[in-house]
């Protein structure tokens, strides 16, 4: 059973991480961009490689097969999770900036995500290992933060037009003038 104590201090090493993490990859201004760099100036500039190397791994085999559409997918999926994010209340935004910064910076992305190389590069099993982690963890936050990046991933791949014809979606319905 947990105690009061353990309670308080494992709450204030987590927030003293948040805060050194934050600290040390910088907070960013964002001021008014046109189109998709907007929608990626709402992420942690390390956001979109932590992405690209989660979105193969949550989309397995919904993904096409053929290399370059598979790259475009990945990348229109980041936008999309990109303009999901700019949506969100400033709160959110920050909470997700927060969590973005702390799978950057490499000493929390190896003791937090288990990940020991640079999200550009790392391989698919090691990324499932960290969600599997997560997702089954029994911190109520990191299953969170796995909800988070899970919604996030699945609502930006398949609010895009090209993941529609796999599921049978036509489309939103035409309205007759």
């Amino acid at each position: 059973m947990i105690t009061r104590r353990t309670f308080l201090v494992v709450g204030l090493a987590g927030g003293a991480t948040l805060a050194t993490a934050w600290w040390l990859r910088g907070a960013r201004e964002h001021g008014p961009v046109a189109g998709e760099a907007a929608a990626l100036a709402a992420l942690d500039p390390a956001a979109p490689a932590i992405i690209a190397a989660i979105v193969p791994v949550l989309l397995d085999g919904a993904l096409p097969a053929e290399t370059a559409a598979r790259q475009a997918a990945v990348a229109e999926t980041v936008a999309g999770v990109a303009r999901a994010v700019g949506g969100l209340p400033p709160a959110a935004q920050k909470e997700l900036a927060q969590l973005f910064a702390l799978l950057a910076l490499p000493p929390t992305r190896f003791a937090l995500a288990g990940v020991t190389t640079p999200w550009a590069e790392a391989g698919p099993a090691e990324v499932a290992a960290f969600l599997e982690r997560w997702r089954g963890s029994g911190w109520m936050l990191l299953r969170s933060a796995y909800d988070a990046l899970h919604q996030l991933i699945l609502a930006a791949w398949y609010g895009n037009p090209r993941s529609w014809p796999d599921i049978g979606y036509p489309g939103p319905p035409r309205i007759a003038s």
